[in-house]
C-alpha cells in the first residue's frame, strides 16, 4: 500500500468512503499475548482465575466483545459496524503466557480488523485490571493481526 487510506489529496484526515465498495464477507482474527507473573498463575484453577469480582476469563470475553462492538466510538476514522459475530478465545501457551484471540465478522463494505484488534485489547486490558491487585508485573507485550479475509485482498501471518 504506497498511500495511507485516511488522508485526502491535500494530506487532512478523512474517513474512508466505501460507498462504491461490494458487500462482502469479512473476518478478522488477532491476538494479544500477556505475560502473567508468578503471583496471578498461582491462582489459576481450572483454566481460569476466580476473584471477589468474578470470572477473570469470562470478564475479559464480555469485555473484548464489547470493546470489538465499540471501535467505531474509539477509534476516530472506524467506520461504526453492527457486527454479525465476535469471539474471544484465552489460553496459556507453552511460555505460560495468556493467548487472547479476537476473531470479527460481518456482511459489509468495509472490513473488520480494528474491532479484532480492539477486542483482544480491551480483553487484555481487562485481565490487567482484574489481576493488579496481585501484581503490577503483568506485561501485555504483543497485539497484532493474525488474519484477515474479504475486501481487496486476504491477509495471514507467517
Amino acid at each position: 500500500m504506497s498511500e495511507f487510506s485516511h488522508l485526502d489529496e491535500k494530506g487532512k484526515a478523512m474517513m474512508v468512503d466505501v460507498g462504491g465498495k461490494q458487500v462482502t464477507q469479512r473476518t478478522a482474527t488477532a491476538r494479544c499475548t500477556v505475560v502473567l507473573p508468578r503471583e496471578v498463575l498461582e491462582k489459576l484453577n481450572e483454566g481460569d482465575i476466580q476473584t471477589k469480582k468474578g470470572s477473570v476469563f469470562q470478564i475479559a470475553t464480555i469485555a473484548g466483545i464489547m470493546g470489538a462492538k465499540k471501535t467505531g466510538d474509539l477509534i476516530p476514522l472506524c467506520h461504526p459496524l453492527g457486527l454479525d459475530n465476535c469471539q474471544i478465545e484465552l489460553h496459556l501457551n507453552e511460555q505460560q503466557e495468556l493467548v487472547i484471540d479476537c476473531t470479527a465478522s460481518i456482511t459489509a463494505k468495509t472490513g473488520v480488523e480494528m474491532e479484532a484488534l480492539v477486542g483482544a485489547s480491551v480483553a487484555a486490558l481487562t485481565v490487567y485490571d482484574m489481576c493488579k491487585a496481585l501484581s503490577h508485573d503483568i506485561v501485555i507485550k504483543e497485539t497484532k493481526l493474525l488474519a484477515k479475509t474479504g475486501g481487496k485482498r486476504d491477509f495471514k501471518r507467517a
